[in-house]
């Protein structure tokens, strides 16, 4: 569904990525796992649109790299980036319904769907968004994202920052967007998480992928762990 190749990105003189390849199958979760600054965030943004790409980058087998946000989003392919941005000023409610690509065409994540799954944005749905706490801001920008149908969501560092019975929540929602057969490209940095609903991980280092394999691999891995992802 999703192929990265040789994707190359810079920040001004500073090369990021240097050479990712990944690949995402339909209906599959691949966690993207490294230290901070490695270029993880890097290259969700630059499939995304956000950073300019150099290399290929096929989503369903058209190739993307260069496009607009905008026009990847059509597409298919959904992004929950780590700083979140709701719209502070309008409600829980309006808020999900910003993320409909078209309502004429009624999708299998309603507005009815998230608000039961979450009792904490529905018992908020008439209150504005920038009141929520941390985690409840961040599981209404996933479930914004979700109302736009992506056949793919690309989640950065979702966790980040939470309160422990709240990451549990997000993982909870993160696991039910893989039963629903969404395939999820998920940057983080708890390994609880990752490694309870993927079915492959990536390790990055230095803007290379350094590690593909099971989370079981992974964690028969002590080298790679030891090298690329402990403190």
């Amino acid at each position: 569904m999703l192929e990265v190749q040789d994707l190359h990105a810079y920040y001004g003189k500073s090369h990021i990525l240097q050479g990712v390849d990944i690949y995402v199958d339909a209906g599959e979760v691949v966690s993207l796992l490294g230290r901070n600054g490695v270029g993880r965030s890097t290259t969700v943004k630059a499939i995304m649109g956000e950073v300019p790409p150099h290399g290929s980058i096929k989503f369903k087998d058209r190739d993307i790299a260069g496009l607009p946000s905008y026009r990847i989003a059509r597409l298919g392919l959904g992004y929950v980036p780590e700083n979140r941005d709701i719209f502070p000023d309008l409600t829980v409610g309006q808020n999900l319904m910003l993320g409909i690509k078209d309502p004429r065409r009624p999708g299998k994540w309603r507005l009815e769907d998230m608000l039961r799954m979450f009792p904490n944005l529905a018992a908020r749905a008439d209150t504005a968004a920038g009141v929520l706490s941390s985690g409840e801001q961040q599981m209404l920008t996933i479930c914004r994202t979700l109302m736009g149908e992506p056949e793919l969501i690309m989640i950065d560092e979702p966790t980040e920052g939470l309160a422990p019975i709240i990451v549990q929540r997000v993982g909870d929602l993160i696991a039910e967007i893989a039963r629903r057969g969404v395939a999820i490209l998920l940057v983080e940095q708890k390994l609880s998480i990752a490694l309870r609903i993927s079915h492959r991980v990536y390790v990055m280092g230095r803007g290379r992928i350094v590690f593909e394999g099971t989370p079981a691999e992974f964690t028969a891995n002590r080298a790679v762990r030891r090298e690329w992802l402990e403190v």
